[in-house]
């Protein structure tokens, strides 16, 4: 059985309405692509690309930070309740093939880094520009539109083999 593509969508807790908008186009684009949203499934952003996607009949996936799935917003199709606060930004990020941040706040610094050091790919929209010391692009490409950043996740992502894929084909090479 082929996995569907995860694409992760972080962001701010209080967006403005152009922030909010932008993540809900990214959702609407995930969800069209075939791909599952995964997010934190608050509000804010996350609630914002939660409706695109549930809108345009996707599935939407939310890693909460809480210990009820009754916290997650209307448009969750499954929440997973962990009861680990910001602890749950690792699974957010590790359940995707690539991440899109739209906007955010510190929550979302954690984020990018968590994708990152876990090889990752991060879009943004209007969020963290970041350079390390030296002026070294960190991996972070900047997009200027909601469509631009999910053809550049969709394009980037990161399809990873199962350990029994992996088992597998290491078998095949002992054979």
């Amino acid at each position: 059985m082929t996995q569907r593509l995860q694409i992760s969508v972080i962001g701010t807790s209080e967006g403005d309405e152009e922030i909010l908008r932008a993540a809900e186009a990214v959702g609407r684009g995930i969800a069209e692509a075939g791909a599952i949203l995964v997010c934190g499934g608050l509000t804010g952003v996350m609630e914002a690309a939660s409706r695109g996607a549930a809108e345009a009949g996707g599935t939407v996936l939310a890693i909460l930070p809480t210990l009820s799935p009754a916290d997650a917003n209307p448009y969750v199709t499954h929440a997973v309740a962990t009861g680990t606060g910001h602890a749950r930004n690792l699974a957010v990020v590790a359940s995707g093939g690539a991440v899109i941040a739209v906007g955010g706040e510190w929550g979302t610094l954690s984020e990018i880094a968590y994708a990152r050091k876990l090889g990752r790919p991060v879009v943004s929209i209007q969020s963290w520009p970041l350079r390390n010391r030296a002026g070294t692009d960190l991996g972070i490409v900047e997009a200027e539109t909601p469509d631009e950043a999910v053809k550049g996740a969709l394009s980037a992502a990161v399809v990873e083999q199962s350990s029994a894929e992996r088992t597998a084909a290491a078998d095949d090479v002992l054979d």
